[in-house]
């Protein structure tokens, strides 16, 4: 049996992807690097964190400190490492973590992943576990457990033609299934962000916090474009039921005001937060609902503490702070001396 450990549990690392100046970041590359400095070191005072980078002394370099931070070389497309890293389970048979590594294809096809898609298998040596090579077109932001048999995702990723077009619904079912060791997934078929990129990645419409908790975005503007598919997703998350057929526990995070950048809208969303040991770190937009959403989360997330950064330059990109993240569990060392 295999179970897939929710992001609330205890941790061994974070990983992070480096803005270098061949990614997507360079027209803007310093103000990026600041960025994930301040991630990474928001990181690095609980628990160790590991460092992707195209060039590992310039890297270094942004730190005063290094203590907690690893750095390994790898030259990357972009920096997006919830979508292009390595998903772990736990073979409890046999007591060891497993690292799934699914195909990214950078989300359908809409840009070239060809090295961040090959990242995970050339870094195998360092992961203190084995590594299973899937053969599904999944990206990590896609997918959220509750590390009690249930998988949230939604079927304008998952069951988009541009991912998996040869799969129905039941067989992509029974491949999660299987190599997550879940029992149920739990569909949604509403909601989405205006400026994502990813086809409404879960994770920034609804997260697990606990086992029987979903933290998720609500729209209460009706003049916003969002407001009817969030009513609609809200509706939805409202008739969810657990393995014991109750209701999961709601709590909503409010929407941000409209951000722009040259004149797009920018897929700014509070939901997109990184539960680490001990902490949460919450990426806020110098926005007026910033200080609500930091009052929601401090209610909801007793015993860590929340760490606002500043995620305005990430969302330039259409993405956040979790989507720049990846966690590993205890049960995964890091072999990098």
């Amino acid at each position: 049996m295999r179970y897939f450990p929710a992001e609330f549990e205890a941790q061994s690392f974070i990983q992070l992807i480096f803005p270098h100046s061949q990614s997507d970041w360079a027209p803007y590359l310093e103000e990026a690097r600041q960025n994930f400095v301040s991630i990474a070191n928001a990181i690095a005072h609980y628990q160790p964190c590991l460092i992707v980078c195209d060039d590992i002394e310039i890297v270094k370099s942004y730190f005063s400190s290094h203590d907690n931070l690893v750095f390994v070389a790898y030259q990357s497309d972009d920096t997006w490492a919830r979508d292009c890293s390595a998903l772990c389970v736990i073979d409890e048979e046999e007591d060891k973590a497993l690292l799934l590594d699914f195909t990214f294809t950078g989300w359908g096809g809409k840009f070239d992943a060809s090295r961040d898609n090959k990242m995970s298998s050339a870094l195998k040596n360092i992961y203190g576990a084995s590594m299973h090579t899937v053969d599904l077109i999944l990206e990590g932001g896609g997918v959220e457990s509750n590390g009690a048999g249930s998988l949230l995702t939604t079927a304008e990723c998952l069951l988009n033609p541009n991912r998996n077009a040869h799969l129905t619904k039941e067989q992509t079912e029974t491949i999660l299934k299987k190599e997550f060791g879940v029992e149920q997934i739990l569909w949604l078929n509403h909601g989405y962000l205006a400026g994502d990129d990813t086809d409404s990645h879960i994770d920034t419409l609804a997260r697990f916090i606990d086992t029987n908790t979903i933290m998720y975005v609500k729209c209460d503007d009706k003049s916003d474009e969002h407001y009817e598919e969030l009513q609609k997703m809200e509706e939805e998350l409202q008739n969810l039921r657990n393995l014991d057929n109750e209701p999961f526990k709601l709590i909503s995070l409010p929407m941000t005001q409209p951000h722009f950048y040259d004149n797009e809208r920018l897929p700014a969303t509070y939901a997109n937060f990184l539960i680490i040991n001990d902490a949460v770190l919450l990426p806020v937009y110098n926005d007026p609902h910033d200080a609500e959403a930091i009052k929601i989360c401090e209610r909801a997330f007793r015993g860590r503490d929340i760490i606002p950064i500043d995620c305005s330059v990430l969302i330039r990109q259409h993405g956040s702070l979790h989507c720049v993240t990846m966690q590993f569990p205890e049960e995964v060392s890091l072999r990098v001396e």
